[in-house]
């Protein structure tokens, strides 16, 4: 079998294997100019061969985070996000059927994360024959491998229910594949976790950047079981062990909150206190494959409006992903003590294209003059009288006005590093994991647990840095507070938009329910069976027995 591998840099150091499954390539990160193809099958049994293929088993992260099909996979077709006006993936928001077998996202989440797999298999088997690294640092990067590995299987997991379990290299095509069960997901992928724990740098952050550490994996476990205690594989202990990985998290490593919630995701920033781990992208356009792409999704058609066209620092608005009224009235209702709403949605626009106009949405007045840098639209995100906005000399969208195209953009992935105002492929590191959700995952199991006094105290940490100056006492909770609801809307007061929520509505058992609820577009077609994906079309085609050997999700 032979590789094609491309020599790169990824998370500072070393080089990455571009393919190890079946010589599929996949896009990369921080290349270097230098090209090396036709390496023969023993290269991964040398030191910068095994060096090599942990590389490649990282660079499947950039498969899902970040990524067109990684979000529309989370957030269309939950109860905080509906379709914006444009996009061709609006059918999975809509759950009308247009989300089958043969859809590429589908096909592409299955084949590029059981190509990480694959590798991942490729490295740990391979390892017995390397020399030339130490005992020490080859644990390590094995140990890194197996958290890839649990962190690819748990996403098949929730997307598809039980899949292909795979631990060993698949060395030459296969047409003989079975589906696992459950609980033997989950055994795989807690005893990956388990085993890579100990072996894992015992630190915050890998000064090798961009490395999986303890506290990576300890978080990942934590949410894993979380999941598990609403699954075919619960036990009685799930809550108690999610818990106590939490907990380890929070206290042992000294990952900290930043002190105020425009920091976690403010630009340039992305290696804060309280990332716990991040996907790396770069800068160069050479070597960021495709990049990370949040950044055009959550935006509204701000470059059509009076005042405005596109440029880099407001974003490539491609109106994908808008708000529900659920999220904008309910969830962010307080807006007095809580200041996650204005600090999540954008608010002010400057005009970059000075002029007089007509106005075309806010009628409080037939025109507005705007010089450059002049406020060009404010959204207060309440229905500001007529009266007060014909003072005002731009336009204020307000609630009434929101349509598919103008609606409250989302902050966190706006990139203003890139080239130029058309680039797609962003440029900044996608945080996976940081201290706020280790938080509420200890507040959800210690609630479950019925340590409510514990839970409330948890929540109330990650409040009181999400309130205004002077308003910390008012965020505070009390155990007459604290509900599955209140826990629902707490994660997505502080997590929306960071590819979550679809997995949390599953796991809670709510998802139909709650589209039903507060997804308009969604509501009419979603189903019971809609909390799995479909198969893809082409595993269940290469499968010796077809379907009755490999069966199709039900509903698909």
């Amino acid at each position: 079998m032979k590789f094609k591998i491309k020599s790169s840099k990824v998370l500072q150091t070393g080089a990455i294997v571009a393919s190890l499954f079946f010589g599929q390539s996949c896009n990369l990160a921080v290349l270097d100019e230098q090209v090396v193809s036709g390496i023969g099958n023993n290269y991964l049994n040398t030191t910068s061969g095994f060096n090599d293929g942990v590389n490649a088993v990282y660079s499947t992260l950039r498969e899902w985070y970040g990524t067109e099909r990684g979000n529309n996979f989370t957030i269309f077709g939950t109860d905080t996000y509906q379709n914006g006006a444009d996009g061709s993936h609006k059918f999975i928001n809509t759950y009308d059927g247009g989300l089958d077998a043969r859809s590429s996202h589908v096909r592409e989440v299955w084949d590029l994360l059981y190509q990480g797999i694959n590798a991942a298999n490729a490295v740990i088997d391979r390892s017995a024959n390397v020399t030339g690294i130490s005992d020490v640092l080859k644990k390590q990067r094995i140990a890194e491998v197996k958290f890839l590995r649990a962190h690819y299987y748990f996403n098949l997991t929730q997307i598809f229910g039980g899949v292909d379990l795979r631990l060993t290299e698949t060395v030459a095509p296969t047409k003989v594949a079975t589906r696992a069960t459950i609980p033997q997901m989950y055994t795989a992928i807690i005893k990956d976790l388990e085993e890579s724990i100990p072996d894992l740098e015992n630190r915050a952050r890998s000064g090798d950047y961009g490395r999986v550490t303890r506290p990576a994996a300890e978080h990942l476990l934590a949410r894993v079981y979380l999941t598990k205690a609403t699954s075919a594989a619960k036990a009685t202990d799930d809550y108690a062990k999610a818990e106590t990985l939490a907990k380890s998290v929070i206290n042992n490593y000294g990952i900290k909150l930043t002190s105020d919630y425009a920091l976690v995701h403010k630009e340039g920033n992305e290696k804060n206190e309280e990332v716990i781990f991040s996907v790396q992208y770069t800068g160069n356009p050479l070597t960021n494959g495709g990049g990370n792409n949040s950044h055009v999704f959550f935006l509204m058609e701000y470059d059509n409006m009076p005042g405005m066209q596109r440029d880099i620092a407001n974003g490539r608005p491609f109106k994908r992903y808008k708000p529900t009224l659920y999220t904008l009235n309910q969830v962010f209702v307080n807006r007095t003590d809580d200041s996650r709403y204005y600090k999540t949605f954008k608010d002010v626009y400057y005009s970059n294209k000075p002029g007089k106009y007509n106005t075309n949405y806010d009628k409080s007045k037939a025109s507005i003059t705007l010089a450059l840098g002049d406020t060009s639209i404010f959204d207060p995100g309440y229905e500001m009288p007529a009266v007060e906005r014909a003072k005002r000399p731009y336009q204020v969208l307000t609630p009434s006005m929101y349509d598919e195209r103008r609606f409250p953009a989302l902050r966190k992935h706006i990139d203003g590093a890139r080239a130029d105002r058309t680039q797609f492929s962003g440029t900044r590191d996608y945080i996976a994991f940081r201290l706020a959700e280790s938080y509420l995952i200890m507040a959800e199991a210690q609630f479950k647990q019925g340590k409510i006094a514990d839970a409330v105290g948890a929540i109330n940490v990650v409040r009181r840095r999400a309130a205004w100056p002077g308003k910390q006492a008012a965020m505070e909770i009390t155990s007459a507070d604290l509900t599955m609801n209140f826990i629902m809307e707490e994660r997505e007061r502080e997590l929306l938009g960071e590819q979550m929520r679809w997995f949390d509505l599953n796991r809670w058992g709510v998802l139909v329910e709650r589209v039903k609820l507060y997804n308009p577009q969604a509501a009419p077609n979603i189903k019971d069976f809609h909390t799995l994906r479909p198969l893809p079309q082409n595993q269940l085609d290469r499968v010796e027995g077809g379907v009755s050997a490999f069966p199709q999700n039900p509903g698909y």
